[in-house]
Formats: C-alpha cells, sequence, structure tokens
C-alpha cells in the first residue's frame, strides 16, 4: 500500500512539473519581461497551499492553477503579474490565507486581482439567487478597474468547463447553462474568438452530446472533401499574392460543431444544407505597418481578379473595427467548383487581436498597463451605472449585463458629424440614454438624416441622427418594450421604480389596514399567498398593484387565506398550468398530487419521469417538453419541480441564475401518452400536397392530425401541421418521410 501511495506521488510530481516547464517555456517565449521569480514564487506558494487536495477528476489541485495560468499566458498573452494572479486565484477561497497573506507576499496590484477572482457567499440578490450572479457582479465592480481580473475568470471558466466529465449531470447543465449565457458573450465582446468558440462547444457538447456527437462525425466524414476544396480554391490565391511579394499564410477555418446546431435550429436547415461549413482566412505580414489597410484592399482586389465576388456579403472592419478592437475585410468569392466561400483578410497585428482581444492592445509595465480609450471605457461605465442602481432581483440583473455583451454593430453619427458604435436593432431612445440620461428620459423623438421620426424607430448604420427633447415630457412604462440596450433599460426601469415607490408605499398601507380589519396577522407567507393568488410573483408588484388600485382586495381574498379556494391556489399561476399531454376524461377529472421537493433531496440524482409519476410535476408552456427532448428539472419557490428542455430560452437564464436549483431529468415513458407536437413545412406549391403530405402522415405512419394550415404566395407555400406523438423518435420518423415528398422543401419541428 505504502509502495503504491509512493508510486503515485512521483507520477503526481512527475506530472505538476512537466505542466509547470510547459508554462514557464511558453512564458520564456512571450514578448513579456522575464520575471520568472516572481512566477516560480506564486507557483511553490500554490503548490504548498493546496498540497494533498484532489480535484473530482483525482488529479492533484494544483493541476488547476497550472493550467487556467497557462490558458492566460497562452491564448490570452498576458504577463507575469496575471501569471502569478491565476497561480493564486483560488488560495484565499480554499486555504486559510488572507487576501493581505497575498499583499505581503505579491504585492497590492496581485493581491487586488487575486481579491476580485475569490468568491463571496451571501449576496444582494438573496437567498433565492445564484452566487453566480453575486459572483458576476463581484467582477464586473473589480473588471472596471483592472481588466485583467474578468480575463483571469474566463481562463478558470474555460479549464472548468475543459474538465467538466468529472462533474454530476445536474452541475453539468448549470455550469454549461451560465458559460453559454454570460461567460462565452463576455469572451466575444472581449475579443477572445478562440476562447468563446471553444466555451460555446463545451456548453453544446455537455447539454446536447447526442447532437453535438452527430455533427462532430459528420464533419469528420466531410473532412477529406473539405480539404479539396480548400486546396483547389487556395493555389490560384497563393499565385497571386506570391506574385505581389507577400510574406503570407492561409488557414482552413472550419465553423464549430455549436456554431453549426445554431444555425440548423434558426434556419430550420440540415446539415447538408449549411454551405459556410468552410471558410478562409488570409494572413499576412504587411510591407509598410502603416499602410496595411490598403494592403488589405489591394489583396481584395486581387482575389476579385480572380473569383466573383457576393456584392451584399462584404463587411468592411478595417475602417470601423467592432467595439472589441477585431479589424479584418470579409468577403464572400465563388468558387470554381459552384460553393460561396468566405474569405478573411487580416494583417498579422489584427489576427494577434482577433485571437487574443483585446489583452493585444496592452502593454504591461511593474504591475500596471495603460488601456486604450474608446469603446471599452465606454463599455464599462454603462456596466458600473448598472451595477450602482442594481435590479432588485438576480435574473433581471443578468439579463441587463447580457444585453451589453452585444456581437453585431451599427455606426450612428452625431449632428457634429461624431461617431458613435450602438448594437444593430438599437432604437432612437437608446441613442439618446446612450449620450446622457436626460437626453433620454426627455427625448420626444429625432431626426434621423433631417427627417422626423418617433422615439422606436430602429437605426440603421451611417444614420445621422439628432435628438428632439422636451422638459414636459417624462419617462413612459412602454419604452421598455422597444428599447435593447442595458444603459437605456437599466435607466428607464430605475426612474420607473423612483416614481412606483410613492404607489408601493400607499399598496402597504392599504393591505395593512385590510388584514387588521379581517383580523389576520400580516406575515411575509399570507403577503405571498395573497400574491401568488393574484398572480403576482414579487411582494413589491403587489404592493404596486395594490397602489395602482390594480387589485382589490375583497371577500375572496379572504376564502384564499382562509384556504377555501383549493382550486386557485393548486394550480399556480396561470401559465404553470400547462399539462403536456393528452389527457382523458377521468384524467380530467382527477386532481394532480404535485411532487414537493422534501428539505434533504438529493440533488445530484436524476429523477426519471415515467407515465405514472408525470403529473405530478410542472410543464409551464414556454418550450412543450416531450419524451426523448434533452430536458432539465428546476425546483421552483415553492419546491415543486418545473420540466424545461435544455434550449429554453427560460432555462438558459435559470440556469445562470438559480444554478443550485437545477436538476438532471431522465425519460422513461413507453409510448402510452400522446404529446402535441408541431411540424413546419415550406417548398413549392403543387396541386396534391397537401394530399401527399397527409398520406404520409396518416396512412404511413398511423399518427393522428389535429390541425393543418397551408398559405400561398407566388407558387411558394408555408405551412404548419399539429400532431398527436408518443415521443421525439416519432417526430424524427414523420419528419424523414415527409422528406420523400416531391417539391417539400423545408421541414422542422417548431418548439
Amino acid at each position: 500500500m505504502e509502495e503504491e501511495q509512493r508510486l503515485r506521488e512521483e507520477a503526481d510530481e512527475k506530472m505538476i512539473s512537466a505542466a509547470y516547464d510547459k508554462l514557464i517555456a511558453d512564458y520564456l517565449a512571450s514578448r513579456h519581461r522575464k520575471k520568472v521569480d516572481l512566477i516560480t514564487k506564486a507557483f511553490n506558494f500554490a503548490r504548498q497551499a493546496h498540497k494533498g487536495v484532489r480535484r473530482l477528476s483525482g488529479e492533484p489541485y494544483i493541476m488547476h492553477p497550472i493550467a487556467v495560468a497557462q490558458i492566460v499566458c497562452e491564448d490570452i498573452g498576458l504577463g507575469s503579474t496575471s501569471i502569478c494572479s491565476a497561480l493564486l486565484h483560488d488560495v484565499v477561497e480554499d486555504t486559510d490565507y488572507t487576501v493581505e497573506d497575498i499583499e505581503n507576499m505579491f504585492g497590492p496590484k496581485i493581491a487586488q486581482i487575486v481579491d476580485g477572482l475569490t468568491k463571496i457567499s451571501g449576496g444582494i440578490f438573496g437567498e433565492q439567487a445564484s452566487a453566480q450572479a453575486e459572483n458576476f457582479k463581484k467582477l464586473l465592480l473589480t473588471m472596471s478597474e483592472d481588466i485583467r481580473v474578468i480575463l483571469i475568470k474566463i481562463a478558470d471558466r474555460l479549464h472548468n468547463m475543459r474538465t467538466l466529465d468529472s462533474q454530476p449531470a445536474n452541475k453539468q447543465y448549470k455550469i454549461a447553462g451560465e458559460t453559454l449565457y454570460l461567460y462565452a458573450p463576455l469572451a466575444h465582446r472581449l475579443g477572445l474568438y478562440k476562447i468563446k468558440s471553444e466555451l460555446e462547444n463545451l456548453s453544446f457538447k455537455f447539454e446536447h452530446p447526442e447532437e453535438y456527437a452527430a455533427i462532430d462525425k459528420k464533419l469528420e466524414a466531410t473532412r477529406a472533401s473539405r480539404r479539396q476544396s480548400f486546396d483547389q480554391f487556395k493555389k490560384p490565391i497563393e499565385e497571386a499574392l506570391d506574385k505581389m511579394g507577400f510574406k503570407y499564410e492561409i488557414r482552413e477555418r472550419v465553423k464549430t460543431p455549436y456554431s453549426i446546431w445554431n444555425k440548423m435550429q434558426n434556419k430550420h436547415v440540415t446539415f447538408d444544407e449549411i454551405y459556410d461549413i468552410l471558410a478562409v482566412r488570409i494572413i499576412f505580414t504587411p510591407k509598410v505597418r502603416e499602410e496595411e489597410v490598403n494592403e488589405c484592399f489591394n489583396i481584395y482586389v486581387a482575389l476579385a481578379k480572380i473569383y466573383k465576388t457576393h456584392p451584399d456579403r462584404t463587411r468592411d472592419w478595417l475602417n470601423h473595427p467592432k467595439a472589441n478592437g477585431y479589424q479584418a475585410l470579409h468577403v464572400t468569392l465563388m468558387s470554381k467548383q459552384g460553393q460561396w466561400i468566405e474569405v478573411q483578410i487580416r494583417s498579422d497585428r489584427m489576427n494577434e487581436i482577433a485571437e487574443q482581444g483585446l489583452a493585444a492592445h496592452w502593454k504591461y509595465k511593474d504591475g500596471d498597463y495603460t488601456e486604450d480609450e474608446g469603446e471599452l471605457n465606454q463599455w464599462l461605465r454603462t456596466i458600473k451605472e448598472i451595477l450602482d442602481d442594481p435590479q432588485p432581483d438576480a435574473m433581471d440583473f443578468l439579463d441587463a449585463i447580457k444585453l451589453n455583451l452585444f456581437a453585431s454593430e451599427i455606426f450612428v453619427f452625431t449632428p457634429k458629424g461624431e461617431i458613435r458604435t450602438m448594437p444593430a436593432d438599437c432604437t432612437v431612445l437608446d441613442f439618446a440614454f446612450s449620450i446622457h440620461t436626460f437626453l433620454g428620459s426627455h427625448c420626444i423623438g429625432a431626426k434621423v438624416n433631417h427627417k422626423l421620426v418617433p422615439l422606436s424607430h430602429r437605426l440603421q448604420s451611417g444614420d445621422q441622427v439628432e435628438i428632439l427633447t422636451s422638459k414636459s415630457h417624462h419617462v413612459q412604462p412602454s419604452w421598455i418594450n422597444f428599447v435593447c440596450t442595458a444603459k437605456a433599460k437599466a435607466k428607464i426601469q430605475a426612474i420607473l421604480r423612483r416614481l412606483s415607490r410613492d404607489q408601493q408605499k400607499a399598496g402597504e398601507e392599504i393591505l395593512s389596514t385590510w388584514l387588521q380589519k379581517n383580523g389576520f396577522e400580516q406575515t411575509p407567507a399570507v403577503i405571498d399567498q395573497l400574491a401568488k393568488f393574484h398572480d403576482v410573483g414579487r411582494r413589491d408588484e403587489f404592493y404596486q398593484a395594490l397602489g395602482e388600485k390594480r387589485v382589490l382586495l375583497g371577500e375572496k381574498d379572504v376564502d384564499e387565506l382562509k384556504g377555501k379556494n383549493k382550486k386557485k391556489s393548486e394550480g399556480g399561476g396561470g401559465w404553470r398550468k400547462f399539462v403536456p399531454f393528452v389527457k382523458s376524461k377521468k384524467e380530467e377529472a382527477e386532481k394532480p398530487e404535485l411532487f414537493i421537493v422534501p428539505e434533504k433531496f438529493n440533488r445530484k440524482k436524476p429523477i426519471y419521469i415515467s407515465e405514472e409519476n408525470i403529473r405530478q410535476y410542472l410543464f409551464p408552456s414556454c418550450c412543450h417538453p416531450i419524451p426523448g427532448d434533452d430536458t432539465l428539472g428546476y425546483i421552483d419557490n415553492y419546491n415543486r419541480i418545473e420540466i424545461h428542455k435544455r434550449t429554453c430560452p427560460v432555462a438558459n437564464k435559470l440556469k445562470a441564475s438559480y444554478g443550485n436549483r437545477i436538476l438532471d431529468v431522465k425519460w422513461d415513458m413507453h409510448k402510452k401518452l400522446f404529446f402535441d407536437a408541431t411540424i413546419r413545412l415550406g417548398g413549392i406549391d403543387r396541386r396534391g400536397m397537401v394530399n401527399d403530405v397527409t398520406r404520409v402522415i396518416s396512412n404511413q405512419m398511423s399518427v393522428d392530425i389535429r390541425k393543418l394550415t397551408f398559405t400561398t404566395e407566388d407558387g411558394i407555400f408555408d405551412g404548419s401541421i399539429e400532431l398527436r406523438v408518443h415521443d421525439r423518435d416519432d417526430v424524427k420518423a414523420i419528419i424523414d418521410s415527409l422528406k420523400e415528398v416531391d417539391d417539400l422543401k423545408e421541414i422542422s419541428q417548431i418548439m
């Protein structure tokens, strides 16, 4: 036994030394000042602090900080301060050492970053919210002081995703969900495309393992033909670039399984119908550094002489870089095989920014750094404003931040010709709030390109906007429905909250008087019961509804508190009443006994849904899961379990905000119950089309059609069929059979 222990320790030492040696080798190969002594000191300190501790995967804990430091060094390109902070990032949280100890040994800058990376317990959002929302808030607050905190946190999340196999399924969904909801958009916003793609891919792999494996297999099967297309396409380009005297590299870029799957979902197409799986990247060294933008266009002109260009698919990120610093020229060319291929033209400097994001801009000196002014600072200021006026609810807060992690941008001009970057789809009102809160709150409209437009007018790239205001005009509740930026939404909500406080106070007084008059005690449980009875989610909303006289208390409320309204209270809020399967009259008459999660419930074990217990769970109407879907469970505020598809937008927010309440769900159904499913169809209209479709479904598949809708315009039809099926396999079989019908071009299932 002792010998076995000794051999294991030797193997561990070897593994740790090899990982650390690689980190030092990569650091020495970088352009940073060589502070190896400081890094070695941090490594030895962290190694001692985590001694004897192992991760769930079984490897020594120190391997995690080394891996995070490796990502920080190699993939993000940061220096010794960040590498040391990465090595020390879990010391304060997991051991007896304090931030003061770190400061005494490594100085204030590293201590500040480590403090920013240390998770917090408790929280501004209360017990109901996930600690993740709280962590995220702390990160963003520290981020405005030192952006390296968020860069190291992204590296930490990437390594956690790479080693997610060792976690139970409910934890996998929680971590993958918040990664996709928050960390991938954040990595994108900071220009870390490589990391963003890997985070998305790993999240997809854990949430939808079967779809991931299927796409991966198809990518592998088409690799040889793709390689051949790439070689044929690049040959004449190489000849042209050689002739021009450029030093260059041409790379093949293949779409990730996640982005392929995303396109399949959004566009309702199959793998074979996605034509932009292959893209080409030209990375060149400019002959004259100051002329690199012109040289990009010179290369484009040379390519246009070889291949036909797609006029609507040219993207100039050279003269107007994205807000995260990304620069490149994107063009789409028709290959000799009749295939559209996107080509990205970048200089080596632009490529470094694309790979390493904003970190490539910064030069670190003695633990300090100078940061490019401009869009990033504006973005950080916006986030700080949101944080200064926190939302009362974790999901509202995360949504507000999420709005700011926009991927696509437009360029809008002020009347003086100053350029401002705004998210695509933004309105005049968003633009007004981006300039000043006063402008936004008193905005009555605008002149866009000298034409009068309303507040809700959506701006286009290149628009010149003059905001019109009136001091007598004030914020309206309806504004929240059409603004799309985090800043505008946060400001409108803050102003509306200030206006609603008086009404809430009045509502509290009305409730207090009514409870006293009817002999009830004013306890949180009583208030929550009344709020739930009136289908209101939160107490403050209930008070406001009372203050505005939208809710009037009467005899029915007395009955509810005395327990006489059983039928109403058992069902819960309106949208929760949805039952996913078709019930018999006998079942309709029976009252379902909902499963209530007990105090000592094992959340790591999956719950199995069968014909016998399906009625014990809630099926919200947001996503209609059916047997065979990838699903998860969520423990609601009343300890009942809701069942959602893992792709459901509501579930995505729940995973990010209330991750500790997520459960793994598996189906144990035996084709006894029927469920509603809707299939969307599209294609070329012809006589007999409807007959062919119904024949396939009713005769071949023996499935009942509940509703059939077809509309035709200019020889093209669009339709939907509502069916009763047992599970996802039935839907797949029906879709496969429908593919045999002539002139049917698009078939997909509607969520």
